[in-house]
């Protein structure tokens, strides 16, 4: 140890070396209060019992493809028709963070099936396409639930899409200090994970950029709402703080988020820009709301009409 301390270029091995045992032994935590918590929360209760269809992503690192458990799916595939504990204890196994979740199901058909998951972030930090081809993907199968929709039919979501933010605006890394990198700085860094960092906001940008353009060609900018921060910094950006002083800061946060102008993404330069118009986070949320509220009570007149005349 004296050694490595002596010399100047290890000095950083040096100041990694009492973290390592942890780091190389295993995830940050035991996950067991998670699992706990989670379960006694949701019981027995099954992905197809929610109130609301829900698309929630997992990644099996046994099969090494996502799994994607879906409200529709579950009617299709049994398989998938597991308990909501496991799926939220699976789409929150962040590695590094929470040991992988393995659970098996026995199906409606006495089918087992066996689950491995990891975060549902490694297969998609941003879930935004993840909930717009699984609503697709019912528009394609017929789904009475779709109407009239066409699978193309974008311009006529409305889509809601909210970041848990980030330090973005923190220049963490670069070019220059990360040439100096071996295997265990780009897993580790001063208290930063860089190789996650910079997967996870490639992986929300890119799905940000890829909505941004798909609305702005359909001429649809106002359909799509992408809320977010990417100012936030020390234990406002971190993972796993949840000291009280730190989630009423959040909750801080939040308050203030709603209260800015609406951004959109500049697709030239994948720069967050406020909207010309002078509207809040906090307005706009509001007029989607109406907009829904209105089409619910359409659909309920359809749906009574339909009931009291079944021959129209």
């Amino acid at each position: 140890m004296w050694e490595i301390k002596r010399h100047s270029k290890c000095r950083g091995v040096a100041a990694l070396l009492p973290k390592l045992p942890k780091l190389l032994s295993g995830p940050k935590y035991d996950g067991k209060y998670l699992r706990n918590l989670l379960s006694n929360l949701l019981g027995e209760t099954k992905l197809h019992q929610t109130i609301t269809n829900v698309v929630i992503p997992t990644f099996d690192m046994k099969k090494l493809q996502p799994t994607i458990f879906s409200s529709y799916q579950a009617l299709f595939d049994p398989s998938l028709d597991v308990k909501l504990s496991d799926i939220c204890i699976g789409t929150s196994a962040a590695p590094t963070f929470f040991p992988p979740h393995y659970f098996s199901n026995k199906d409606s058909q006495g089918k087992t099936s066996e689950f491995h998951l990891v975060d549902g972030g490694v297969t998609a930090s941003n879930p935004t396409l993840v909930a717009m081809t699984a609503v697709t993907k019912q528009i394609v199968k017929n789904n009475p639930d779709m109407g009239k929709l066409k699978p193309l039919g974008y311009d006529k979501f409305l889509v809601i899409s909210i970041g848990t933010g980030s330090t973005k605006k923190v220049e963490k890394y670069s070019a220059k200090k990360a040439a100096k990198w071996g295997i265990i700085s780009w897993l580790y860094d001063d208290g930063s994970t860089p190789i996650l960092d910079i997967t996870m906001e490639s992986s929300r940008d890119m799905i940000h950029f890829h909505s941004s353009v798909l609305f702005k060609a359909l001429q649809s900018e106002d359909k799509y709402l992408r809320i977010d921060d990417d100012t936030l910094d020390n234990d406002a950006g971190s993972t796993d703080v949840a000291t009280k002083s730190n989630l009423e800061n959040l909750v801080k946060i939040g308050e203030k988020v709603l209260k800015n102008r609406v951004v959109h993404m500049n697709i030239d330069t994948g720069a967050y820009e406020p909207i010309p118009e002078n509207v809040t986070n906090e307005e706009e949320l509001k007029r989607f709301a109406k907009i829904l509220s209105e089409e619910q009570k359409l659909r309920r007149m359809s749906s009574d009409t339909m009931t009291k005349d079944p021959t129209n």
